[in-house]
Parts: C-alpha cells; structure tokens; sequence
C-alpha cells in the first residue's frame, strides 16, 4: 500500500460520471478508493458492473475494488478526495455552479483534519478559492492551509476517445502551496503513465484547462463561418479544407453543431470572469455567437433544399440520424440535435430520429427515436452523428426509406457526395 506521509493513503472520488468513474477505477489499482454518488441508481448500476456512460467496461468494473456508496460518512475515512462534478452554465448561459458548491458542503461536512482535497472541475479562474474553498471551511470548521490542503488538478478526458484515455494525458497538477503540489503530484503520477505537469497556482491551472476548449470553439466557429460564406458563393467547404489540408502547419477542424458539456460550455465561465472585470472578450463571444446559430442556419439550409425539391414544408417528413452530442457518444447533454429540432419545427417541418445508442422507448427532445426498420416515407435526411453503427447505412438502403426527389445533409461528410446525387438524392452539406 502506497504510504502518504506516516499514513496507509486513502482515496474518495466524489462523482462518479465519464470523469469521476474512470479516475476512481485507475486509483483502486494502486490505492484503497472510495467511489461516491449521491445517486443511489448509480451507485447500485456500479455495483451491478453497468457504467450508461460507457467510459468503462464491465470488465474493469468487475475488476476493480473500488468502494461504490451514496453514504457521505465514508468520505470522513479519505487523506485524498478528488471533486469530479459536472460544471453547467444555466438558461442565461452563466455559470452554474450548484454541484460544485453542493459537492463542497458535502465533503466539507465530512472532511478528515490534514486531509488534501482535489478539485477536477472545469471553472472559471479564481472559482477554486473564491468559491470551494470558504463552502469547505465554513462546512468543516477547519482552516484551509493549516488543516487541511487544497489542490486543483483538471479533467481533460475526451468522451468516446478510447485511445487518449485518462493514464495517457499528461496531468496539470496545482494547489495552494508547493508542498502540496509536489504531494498531489505524486499521488497522480501513480496512476498517469503520461506523467504530470506542475503549475505554479491554482488560478493558473484553472485558466489553462478552460482555454482548451475557448480555443476548440473559436477554431470550430471560424470553419462554420467559412461554410457560411462558401455556401453563398457556391463553393464546397469540404473541398477547400482538402486543399487548404495540404500544408503541414493547417489546423484541421470542420464546421457543425457543436454540443457536449466542455466546448459550448467552458467560454461562457471565461467571459462570466471577464465581465467581473469589466473585460470584453470580442472574439470569444463572437465565436460563440457563430455556433450557437448553426442550428437555425442548418434548418435554413433543409427548409431552402426541401422546397427546391419542389416538397411542401408543412408535408415534409424529416430524419435525423443521431441525437447524441457526438458520434459514438450516449451522452445528450448540450446536444446540437435538440437544438436542430426547434429550428426545424418552426417551418413546420416533421421530425423523426434513429439513434442506436439512445433508449428508444421513450421520446427524446420531443420526438420519437424509433428503429430503421420501421422508417419509411421521409423527405430529407439529416445526418447528425456518425456513429459507427451508421457504417453500413449504404445510399440504396436510405433510398428505400425516402420518398421521391429525397434530400441528403450531410453534416459530417460521411456518405459519398457523387454517389448520393447518381442515385436521385439531392445531396447538401455544410
């Protein structure tokens, strides 16, 4: 058992989603963990092996010795919690930070004396000790510094990336103080094959994590924006990035819908911070503004392809192949799809969707999510995701599910444009 100090160390990670479940699982290979939930459903699919995430396996689960439990007391028993909570922005696109705050109270209310504590979240910089560490103190009546240490280590998991897995990107570690920088550092490079990285405070590692995704989204805005002009001036986008492709230093991102829980999410915590101090982040609301308008822009683009097709709106029968937030993914947070929907329903526009990888036996952002065999009569195809289950949706079998002079938009370029057209599609992607 690995010593921490004159003490046998022990683990809780508090949250047990795509980040807070993996992480728990690599610990218990080198430490005593505790895994905690407050979903009791989620504890008792843990303890029966099932991860609806799908981030790990039921092997892994079956093979790990990880303590799952909703019961906040085992949380008294850890040298070493780690705070892995989801960090939403709310309907006026600010910080949410209900869980995070309420993760706080909880470990506070429970927190052993020279204990060190781990926050894995993505916020805003300054959120670790403006915010989580006055909730631990007032919950704990105990003085951070002097007893008990906090640190800031940030989750950059990729969802679905089975080939960047957690041990295999490299770990921003932080904390308050360098001694207990140097012992967060060395509890995570247990289980990081990649190693770690150390970073000077805590405002600074806060502020690289959250950049990442800043970056993702105005590199993505500024391909929609480039779809949006070469739409006008008849030029394929798709082609231009080929082209431009060809020289080494051309980053390579393409334009979509743009969803999930970090890229659409983590520029809003950034200009919340900038507006506190009266900064105006130009380019990064811009950006925003560009995506978050793609899903009214892609309806546009189905309502003007519909009625070139010679199809009435108010008629037209439309589906959507994926729901999720991105290919190969259960989750639907942030989902572009169900933006995608309300746009097109205000032409009038029916939609129906198939998505393998969402329960289909209830409705999903308002409509049905049925299975392929039971499709027939569509107008328009719009494909969303491309998850591998879509590999064998050949042209001729979504031919037989579509009316006459169908249209095919084609958001991730994944069917054959030539194809498409030869055999009666009317064939559109961004």
């Amino acid at each position: 058992m690995f010593l921490f100090g004159k003490f046998r160390m022990k683990i809780c990670v508090i949250g047990l989603g795509y980040v807070g479940l993996p992480l728990a699982i690599k610990f218990s290979k080198i430490f005593e963990t505790i895994g905690f939930d407050i979903s009791k459903e989620r504890i008792e699919q843990l303890r029966k092996n099932i991860d609806k995430t799908n981030e790990s396996s039921e092997e892994e689960l079956k093979n790990s010795s990880v303590l799952f439990t909703s019961d906040s007391k085992k949380i008294k028993e850890a040298d070493f919690v780690v705070i892995a909570v989801p960090t939403p922005v709310d309907s006026s696109k600010k910080p949410d930070l209900c869980f995070l705050e309420s993760a706080s109270k909880i470990v506070g209310e429970n927190l052993k004396k020279n204990a060190i504590v781990v926050y894995e979240s993505s916020v805003y910089p300054g959120a670790t000790e403006e915010i989580c560490i006055p909730i631990l103190e007032k919950c704990s009546n105990l003085k951070c510094g002097q007893d008990f240490k906090v640190g800031y280590s940030p989750e950059r998991i990729v969802p679905g990336d089975k080939e960047h897995t957690i041990d295999k990107i490299t770990k921003l570690v932080s904390a308050i103080d360098e001694e207990t920088i140097d012992k967060t550092a060395e509890v995570y490079n247990k289980i990081i094959d990649a190693g770690v990285y150390k970073v000077r405070n805590i405002k600074t590692a806060e502020a690289a994590k959250i950049i990442e995704n800043v970056q993702r989204d105005m590199n993505i805005a500024l391909m929609n924006e480039l779809s949006l002009l070469f739409n006008e001036l008849d030029i394929d986008t798709k082609e231009v990035l080929e082209a431009s492709g060809t020289k080494w230093n051309f980053l390579k991102f393409y334009p979509g819908l743009v969803g999930g829980h970090c890229i659409p999410i983590d520029p809003y915590y950034l200009i919340h911070k900038a507006e506190k101090i009266n900064c105006n982040l130009k380019i990064i609301t811009a950006s925003r503004d560009v995506n978050e308008s793609m899903p009214e822009h892609v309806s546009k683009l189905v309502a003007k392809a519909l009625t070139k097709a010679k199809k009435e709106l108010k008629n037209s029968k439309v589906l959507l192949l994926g729901l999720t937030f991105k290919e190969n993914v259960k989750d639907m947070r942030n989902s572009g799809a169900e933006k995608l929907i309300k746009e097109l329903k205000k032409h009038n526009i029916g939609v129906i969707a198939h998505d393998p990888l969402v329960d289909n036996s209830e409705k999903e952002f308002g409509i049905k999510n049925i299975s392929i065999n039971e499709i027939k009569d569509i107008d328009c195809i719009v494909l969303v995701n491309s998850h591998n289950e879509f590999k064998n949706l050949t042209i001729d079998k979504l031919l037989k599910i579509t009316k006459e002079n169908p249209v095919l938009f084609d958001m991730k370029y994944f069917f054959n444009r030539e194809e498409a057209r030869k055999k009666g599609f009317t064939y559109k992607r961004l």
